[in-house]
């Protein structure tokens, strides 16, 4: 059976009370400190002050360790809002403020599908907000929000930690490349670069996620009219 079946096993009160819930929060807790790699059963069991061994009786690998914090953070992602434009919206907004709450969140999103409850529920939750488009439009209108909020978020979470490794803001790194940057413009071999450095809009983070993701509604509220 997959973790999510499993029972657990009979409450022990001594050497220390276990539960997965306590092992994932432990886990969480390690991971929002400092990241993924500080994240092994050993460790988590040094948290809870029990032995590594104990932890196998209510996991068996890692990766199920894994599992269950991207399913706990899940739990913070619920859309809301009426029709399927607020509903991609919200489910969105959720997602990344979830992944800036717990940075790690970042590296596990995507690939194989997450199949924990807290999961499922967040995307019934889509699934039902669009229910009126039919099935093929709504499964590729999901799908295709999801790979952009996947990417910008992990592009958001890749420049948070490139300023904490260089010790350097977004404002001092241009300031730092700013000469190079000039220099090169200047040779003339990147006319529409140089317009888009000099002229472009230059929006923070915020502004540049809600943007893109209105250009995707906008071209899926297209799609639909067309």
């Amino acid at each position: 059976m997959l973790v999510w079946e499993r029972p657990e096993p009979p409450h022990r009160p001594v050497p220390g009370p276990l539960s997965r819930e306590r092992i994932v929060r432990a886990a969480i807790g390690l991971a929002d400190a400092d990241g993924l790699e500080a994240v092994s059963l050993r460790k988590v069991a040094g948290v809870l002050g029990v032995g590594p061994m104990r932890l196998y009786g209510y996991l068996d690998t890692k990766d199920e360790l894994l599992d269950l914090m991207v399913d706990e953070v899940y739990a913070e992602i619920r859309p809301s809002g009426q029709g399927w434009r607020e509903t991609l919206r919200s489910q969105a907004e959720a997602t990344r403020q979830a992944a800036h709450r717990h940075e790690w969140f970042a590296d596990l999103l995507g690939g194989r599908p997450h199949l924990g409850p807290n999961t499922l529920a967040a995307g019934d939750a889509v699934a039902a907000g669009l229910g009126g488009l039919g099935l093929e439009v709504a499964v590729p209108a999901i799908a295709a929000v999801q790979a952009y909020v996947i990417g910008a978020v992990r592009r958001e979470i890749a420049e948070r930690r490139a300023e904490r490794t260089t010790g350097l803001d977004k404002e001092q790194w241009r300031a730092a490349a700013g000469p190079y940057l000039r220099r090169m413009l200047a040779t003339g071999r990147y006319p529409a670069l140089t317009e888009v450095v000099h002229d472009g809009p230059h929006l923070d983070a915020d502004r540049t996620f809600r943007a893109g993701l209105d250009f995707l509604l906008d071209g899926i509220g297209a799609r639909l009219a067309g």
